[in-house]
């Protein structure tokens, strides 16, 4: 016969320690809230107890609900490849095994787990689509479910392999001579070197054509003078993609090395927004980097636009994730959740909510794979793109706030992932082209006419 109380509870422990999230993975969604609820009590007596062991107990709570079969309603599993199944299912065990204990306490500390960095490099999740140099030759499909599992655990995991990838390796990959890739693009693609993407200027960010960064050639080397803001990475970064405008007021990509004469730096702090992302403001003040540092295929803001384009596509992939952690999150707290004598999953709203996610994440599903596969034959248009990000992030936000209300007050607390995934996507929804630009440009290709500027 059990004895009751804490013995059997820290038996229990002893059992969960062994088994991981196999136990856990067991019940069914009533008993893991209970599971949790039960645990957070008894935890509340023992003083002693770490933020570490909280975090590691919630986090089992959350790979009970990925674990899962992933909410899939139109059965968009059949129409991937079994290689594509293959890369997301290694990228969701790389989440849930090395990845969702360090969430919470990263988030509130407001700081990335930088020590993922070069593991992620060792999986591969770094422009993956790219062929040779390294990368993994991948569908741009399988791209899109490894963003859609970083970004299930948090969007600052999913920024930092598109900002590492489609847009610093691919615009060395794309602009970059045989000599200059062979230099940066190990290090980058095995993430032992981290890069930053800098494009956007305090005054120009919707504008990038307007940017004043200016870059003057004097002998064998180039003199940069500008700034710039809302940079992931920058502080920190080994290799800095800039783009600024040359002699001839022509965009041009331009390498900086870390500890360049001229370059500082410093993060932007008070983000209730992408917490995990080390995001910074940077200042070029004759800044002096070799002339072999230009980037000689890049002539033009279309370079920088195009390493946006495939970001873009990563991101109208990655939001599902967030939307589908929300999802299976409120569905399962509304199932355990008890109100006038039955489960709130049971009320009529409750369930309008549900479906809606389920109706939305599913048209997500489908504009994003077959987006991809047109990437993969060469015939998706920039406009194109833009629709399934504008759309995509949209459906995601309103996911997550749905999922706020539902959960209601536990929904503001980061006991559960949804108001961290609110948060996150409001950021999402403004950075690589706010929802209203990418209104403008999808606009102006049905209508042939420029609505940019009045």
């Amino acid at each position: 016969m059990e004895r009751p109380g804490k013995p059997r509870h820290r038996r229990e422990s002893r059992r969960d320690e062994r088994t991981g999230s196999e136990r856990i993975k067991s019940l069914n969604n009533r008993e893991v809230f209970d599971f949790a609820r039960q645990d957070t009590a008894n935890e509340r007596g023992e003083a002693a107890l770490s933020l570490r062991r909280v975090v590691v107990k919630l986090a089992r709570m959350t790979q009970a609900l990925t674990g899962m079969t992933s909410l899939d309603y139109y059965g968009v599993d059949e129409l991937l490849t079994q290689e594509e199944r293959a890369e997301r299912d290694r990228a969701r065990r790389f989440v849930q095994e090395e990845v969702m204990s360090e969430i919470v306490p990263c988030h509130r500390a407001g700081k990335f787990p930088e020590h993922l960095i070069p593991r992620m490099g060792a999986l591969g999740f770094y422009a993956p689509y790219l062929k040779g140099d390294g990368c993994a030759g991948l569908s741009h499909t399988a791209y899109g479910l490894i963003m859609q599992e970083l970004e299930r655990a948090d969007s600052g995991l999913r920024s930092l392999a598109s900002v590492q990838g489609p847009l610093v390796i691919h615009a060395i990959h794309s602009f970059a001579i045989p000599e200059q890739r062979l230099r940066w693009l190990p290090g980058l693609v095995s993430g032992k070197l981290i890069g930053c993407f800098a494009l956007t200027e305090h005054g120009h960010g919707s504008d990038p054509g307007g940017m004043e960064t200016n870059a003057k050639r004097e002998g064998d080397h180039y003199i940069l003078n500008g700034s710039k803001c809302w940079i992931g990475n920058a502080s920190i970064a080994d290799i800095k993609v800039v783009w600024a405008k040359d002699d001839d007021g022509r965009v041009g990509g331009f390498v900086v090395e870390k500890d360049a004469p001229g370059f500082h730096a410093h993060d932007i702090e008070g983000k209730f927004s992408l917490r995990m992302s080390r995001t910074s403001e940077c200042w070029f003040e004759n800044c002096r980097i070799p002339a072999e540092n230009r980037l000689p295929k890049a002539s033009g803001l279309g370079a920088p636009l195009s390493c946006l384009s495939h970001a873009r596509a990563g991101v109208a992939w990655g939001v599902i994730g967030a939307a589908i952690d929300c999802y299976e999150t409120a569905l399962a707290y509304a199932k355990s959740r008890e109100q006038f004598g039955r489960p709130i999953a049971g009320f009529q709203l409750v369930q309008q909510k549900l479906v809606w996610m389920t109706q939305e994440i599913t048209k997500a599903q489908l504009l994003a794979l077959r987006l991809t596969r047109m990437m993969e034959m060469g015939s998706a248009r920039p406009a194109q793109i833009s629709l399934a990000k504008r759309n995509n992030v949209w459906m995601a936000l309103e996911c997550a706030r749905k999922a706020r209300d539902i959960l209601g007050a536990a929904g503001i607390t980061d006991r559960y992932p949804v108001i961290r995934h609110v948060m996150n996507l409001e950021t999402v929804s403004t950075y690589e082209g706010t929802h209203d630009i990418h209104t403008l440009v999808v606009g102006r290709d049905i209508t042939g006419i420029n609505a940019f500027g009045g």
